[in-house]
Formats: structure tokens, C-alpha cells, sequence
């Protein structure tokens, strides 16, 4: 393992040590770098399947375990409620044994679940824009509280939303928390199929005052593998 895999806290590493790899991605090294080494946002626009969301998380929930943050430490926006609750579950599996809490924040979440993220923010709250738009509408002398400690702001699938009206809407949303808390949370990007990575880099940063970064890694080939079978029908020959 590289120098990297030894800076992530211990479950971290477990989690890795669990699931049987035996190296890190390059993309997995190169935004542990970014996100560790410097004060930039960070967009990932690698296939499905490279593992983007753990390069992004790897580090970043390195970051709010070593020093918690006051409130919600993690903003994940996705546009989709099916990519929330996929993501909520491989989320609690990466830190089941951390002690830092993650929430799922949409129409289909039971209301006591929401109601205990309100109550207690901390940890990782995964939303989409319209309820993120609803909380900021109905919930405004909250949101002091449940983003004062805010660090990092993750979109996935940014390909969807970029040059969209629900785009807009979420840079919108993130001006005015923003404008309220005077925090200015690091941003970053999750997409398979950016084609325009400058354009996506100047959208990603906008309003944000930070550069963007998106690492260059080399794109790792696919392995296929192919067989054969051989079945018997009664008598004759073997057809394949």
C-alpha cells in the first residue's frame, strides 16, 4: 500500500482491508492528495465503477473523524432519491465502525429520521435539491446551526445537473448557506461522463472563490473474460 492508505483513519483502512484490495486507484491517490494537500475543490469525472465515491470519502471522512466538525461536516447532493439510498448504504458500511453519524434526507425517509438529524447535525447528511430548497425555505433560523461547521459540499452525477435548472438551484442554495453561516465549504464533483472538463471545473467552482482541480489519472483497461460450456443432449454429438 502507498504512503497515502496510511494517512486515513484506522477504519478506513479496515474498510479496505475488508473488502480484499490490495492497492489503491490512482484516482483514489490523487484526490487523497488534493484533498489533504491543499485548499482546493476537487472533480472526479473517472467511469462508473473506478471508485469515485471512495476516493472522494476516503479522505474526507479522514478529515471530519481526526477533527470533528460542529455540525454537519458533509453536504452530499444527488439528484436522484434511488442514488441516495444506495449511497447511504454503502456509507454506513464504510463507517459503521468510525462513531460518525449519516443521514438520508428525502421525501421517501421516515420523518423520525430526519427529525433526529435536525435534532442532533453531525456527520454526513445526503439530500436532494428539493429538500435541501425545503429546509432552507422552512427550517431558516437552522441553518446556522446545522451548517456553521460545514467543510465539504459533494454532487454527484454533475453531469445531470450542470447547465440545468436544478443546477442553478443548488448553486443558488449553497450561496446562501453560504451567506448565512460565512462558511466557505470546499466543493466536489462526481460524474462518469463530464464531457467538457473545464466547463464542468468553472461550474463546480462558481461562487465558491477556489480553484478546481481534476486529476489526470490514466484509465484503467478493462479485463474480460471469456468461456465455454459444453452440454450433451442425449445422444450425437456435443452442442456448444
Amino acid at each position: 500500500m502507498s504512503d497515502t492508505f496510511e494517512r486515513f483513519a484506522p477504519f478506513v483502512r479496515d474498510f479496505i482491508y475488508r473488502n480484499g484490495w490490495s492497492e489503491l486507484r490512482d484516482i483514489q491517490t490523487e484526490s487523497a492528495k488534493v484533498i489533504f494537500d491543499s485548499r482546493d475543490n476537487l472533480l472526479l469525472t473517472t467511469p462508473t465503477a473506478s471508485g469515485k465515491t471512495e476516493a472522494a470519502f476516503f479522505p474526507i471522512i479522514t478529515d471530519i473523524w481526526e477533527n470533528p466538525p460542529e455540525s454537519f461536516g458533509v453536504l452530499y447532493i444527488a439528484p436522484l432519491k434511488s442514488l441516495i439510498n444506495d449511497q447511504f448504504a454503502r456509507m454506513e458500511d464504510m463507517i459503521r465502525e468510525s462513531g460518525i453519524p449519516v443521514y438520508h434526507f428525502h421525501g421517501d425517509v421516515a420523518q423520525s429520521h430526519k427529525a433526529k438529524a435536525i435534532k442532533n447535525p453531525a456527520g454526513i447528511i445526503q439530500i436532494t435539491p428539493e429538500s435541501l430548497e425545503s429546509m432552507l425555505i422552512n427550517r431558516p433560523n437552522d441553518i446556522v446551526r446545522l451548517f456553521c461547521g460545514l467543510r465539504y459540499v459533494v454532487i454527484d452525477e454533475l453531469h445531470v445537473l450542470m447547465g440545468s435548472s436544478r443546477g442553478s438551484q443548488i448553486l443558488c442554495q449553497l450561496a446562501r448557506i453560504r451567506r448565512l453561516t460565512g462558511n466557505d465549504a470546499r466543493r466536489i464533483g462526481l460524474s462518469a461522463t463530464v464531457g467538457d472538463v473545464e466547463t464542468a471545473c468553472k461550474w463546480l467552482g462558481m461562487g465558491s472563490g477556489r480553484a478546481t482541480i481534476c486529476p489526470s489519472v490514466p484509465r484503467t483497461k478493462l479485463k474480460w473474460k471469456l468461456g465455454m460450456e459444453q452440454f450433451y443432449m442425449g445422444s450425437g454429438e456435443p452442442r456448444r
